[in-house]
Formats: C-alpha cells, structure tokens, sequence
C-alpha cells in the first residue's frame, strides 16, 4: 500500500501536504501546530490546552460555536486535541464542502485575535476547569497521566508538568498572555496543512493560497529547554497513590529510543508482545492463568523529543494485593530483560501493528492526521509510506537488545494506585517515593 504524498510550502512557511484518494466523496482537512504542553512557560501551564478550547470560540469573521455549527450543518465532524509537543484540528466534510474547512481553519490562523474578548477567556477558563476535575481530579486512577511524566522526566524537563495545567495558572491567565501565546506559535511557519481524500489538487491549491498565502509568518520562537536524557533512568524509582479506587492499578515505565528512530521500532514491538491484544504474555500470564491482573496492557508513548517511553498497565484482579501485583508485572519485565522474545511472538507483534496501521490509512481522517504528523516532527510526509518496511526490518535479535538495555531494573518508574483504606503505614503522604 503506497499513499500519495504531495507537499510544498507558501512563502509565509506553511508546510501543505496533499493526499489525493477518489475512493469515497469525502475530504479531510488536518492541522497540526507544532506546540503543546512542553512549550509553556512554568507560570502558565494549561495554555496549549486552553488554547485548543479557545480556538473554537471564533475568529474575525466566526462567531463562538459557529465553527461545529457549520461544519456539522455541511455534513461534516470536526475535533481538536493537545499533546505534550503538538496541538491539531481537523474537519472530515462531504467533497464539495472543502472550501469551508479551509477557509475556517485559515480564518481563525490569521484573525482569532479579533474575535478573543475577556468573556470567551472566563469561559473556556471555566470550563477546562470542570473538565480537569472530571477526567482527572475526581477520576478514579485519573491522574496517573500526569503523574507518570512527572515521575520520569526531571523537574526542568519540558515533559515534566501536567499538560492540562494547574488550576492556578489557569486562574492567572489574562487575555495579553493567551494573546502572546496565539502571536508565538499559531503561525503558518509553525503549522502542517493536510488534505486528504476526493479532492481536486488545482482547485484545492488555489483555495490554499487564496485563503492561507497573505496570512504573516511569526516572530523567532523561543527555543523548547534541554530535552536530552540518560537512556535509562539509573535505577528503580516508585510512587505509591493511596486514592478512592476499589483495586490496586500499576503503571511501570521505561525510557525507550524516541519516535523514528531505528530503536523506537524494536520498542514499539516489545511492547506489543508484552500488552497488545489478548494473544500478548501479560494478557496470559496474568489475566488469563494466574489471576493477578484484571487487565494489563502495554504501549509507547510516541514521544519525537528526549526519549520515549514504554509503559505496563495493570489493574489487580479482586481480592490481589498491590504487593502481588507488583511482583507478578516485574517477573514478566524480568523475564523478557533476560530471555528475550521468540520470532513467532515478533511476527504475530509485527502483524498487529501492521494490520491497525493499514486499516487505519483508509480513513481520510486518520491518513491525513498521519501525514501532518510526519511533517511536523522530521519535515517529510512521505515518510508515512516507510512504516510497515521499518517494522518489517526489525529483527527478533533487536526487540532482545532492546529488552535487554531498556527493560531492566536500572531503567523503572513505578506508579501504584492502591485503595486509600489499604495505604501501607510505610506511606502515609500522598506520595511515597522510594528510589533503590
């Protein structure tokens, strides 16, 4: 499966990716700003958030809402979401209504500072507010994502904070901070324009230039901090969260090779056989044998910067202990850091991953979401078409020598939820913190 991948870029900087697919009359527009959460200052945490939010609150010439309105009127859905290094929005519409999602997307780059009044700003305050207490605050195991970081990455790590922010900055925020924010990096010279899907490449150009061409290049961004680390931690550090959930919950990260590199494969794969799907060791052993684990899964974080991670979640199985859990979750760890993984387990791995990435590329959405993200952390699309032959050439040997240098007991950060009843009178704080 080879995808079509055109880009070029404006004179104002603006990176275009064009993927052309007749197959459904539909189109998607995708748009990935290169900043997210590492990019806030330490006294304005949330912002990258709270930009997302406030981004669909209207422009020069859209009112607040108006964007979901009309594109959900023209047939269409629409989204945005942040991450720790980027933050994008897309519309999937019928074919003929690609004009508007252009122009929408365009019309909120180049004008949004007009349409932002104090109240907008108390409004998405508030309402990114409500949505840290739901998802996080008062969700059981709901600050596992970002405790999990702040237990990785050093204090000074752009990786660090919460993306989703304190609630005192996000108190503090004023409109000249988010004004400055918007100035900084919601600029074309920072930002991937994707289309993808039943489109007319000439039109669709002129629509681009039309729309995107006059809006200004940004000022000099300030550079992210030092993202380099150790390619292992040095030693074992744990967090003990006694909270209001009914079983323990382990999270167990390790430092991996960061996205694209040669490394980050053999990570990906290792963690496949590890916790994907219900064929993987931990999915076996501990849910499906030994009854320690109600489920278990494994991932990597898909981190471009610094490192990447690779991390086990398990939820204990009633009436298991934290300590059990622990010690069945790290005998696994063990016995893959040892022994190494088998080819047949790296082939099925490998098949997985390969079939979700294959399937995924026939949506629109998803294969233009893909695309802005290759263009955005190494400056080349195309790039997309390489991923099933770099998976296909990382060897058994390979996921072994990653096992072995990155999965060992050197290179562990534990983050253990246990039920605030049964908090060990070892760790009566909040956080118990032990480094070995």
């Amino acid at each position: 499966m080879r995808i079509p991948v055109e880009s070029y870029h404006l004179p104002n900087g603006l990176h275009v990716v064009l993927s052309e697919d007749h197959t459904a009359p539909i189109v998607a527009v995708n748009l990935w700003y290169h900043v997210g959460s590492a990019n806030e200052r330490l006294d304005r945490t949330g912002f990258a958030h709270l930009f997302e939010h406030m981004l669909f609150q209207g422009s020069a010439n859209v009112e607040a809402n108006e964007h979901f309105e009309l594109v959900q009127r023209a047939g269409g859905t629409l989204n945005g979401s942040t991450w720790l290094d980027r933050t994008n929005y897309y519309e999937t519409v019928p074919s003929h209504q690609i004009a508007l999602a252009l122009w929408l997307e365009a019309d909120r780059m180049g004008r949004m500072l007009p349409g932002l009044t104090q109240q907008k700003l108390d409004t998405q305050r508030d309402v990114v507010k409500n949505e840290r207490r739901w998802s996080v605050d008062n969700q059981p195991y709901g600050t596992w994502w970002e405790r999990l970081p702040a237990l990785c990455f050093p204090e000074e790590h752009p990786f660090h904070h919460s993306l989703i922010g304190s609630m005192e900055h996000l108190t503090d925020a004023s409109l000249d901070d988010v004004a400055d924010f918007f100035r900084t990096y919601y600029t074309p010279d920072n930002a991937v324009l994707t289309v993808a899907g039943d489109f007319d490449r000439t039109e669709t150009m002129r629509l681009i230039e039309e729309y995107y061409g006059a809006i200004p290049r940004g000022a000099p961004r300030p550079p992210l901090r030092d993202m380099m680390l150790p390619s292992t931690f040095g030693d074992t550090r744990r967090t003990v969260v006694p909270d209001a959930v009914a079983l323990p919950r382990l999270f167990v990260a390790c430092r991996t090779p960061v996205f694209g590199s040669d490394g980050y494969y053999a990570a990906s794969l290792a963690a496949a056989v590890l916790g994907l799907r219900t064929g993987c060791r931990l999915e076996q052993s501990l849910v499906r044998k030994q009854r320690i684990a109600s489920q278990a899964s494994a991932f990597t974080y898909d981190l471009a910067k610094g490192s990447d991670l690779l991390v086990v979640d398990a939820t204990a199985h009633p009436d298991v202990t934290p300590e059990q859990l622990e010690a069945a979750v790290l005998a696994e760890l063990d016995l893959m850091h040892q022994h190494g993984v088998t080819d047949v387990e790296v082939q099925r791995a490998r098949a997985l991953i390969e079939t979700s990435f294959v399937t995924s590329m026939q949506s629109a959405a998803e294969r233009a979401d893909q695309l802005s993200r290759f263009a955005t952390y190494f400056g080349d699309a195309a790039l997309i078409n390489e991923q099933v032959e770099r998976y296909g050439a990382t060897t058994t040997a390979a996921v072994s020598a990653l096992a072995r240098e990155r999965l060992g007991p050197d290179n562990r950060a534990l983050l253990m939820f246990v039920p605030a009843e049964e908090a060990s009178d070892t760790a009566p704080a909040e956080l118990a913190e032990a480094s070995a």
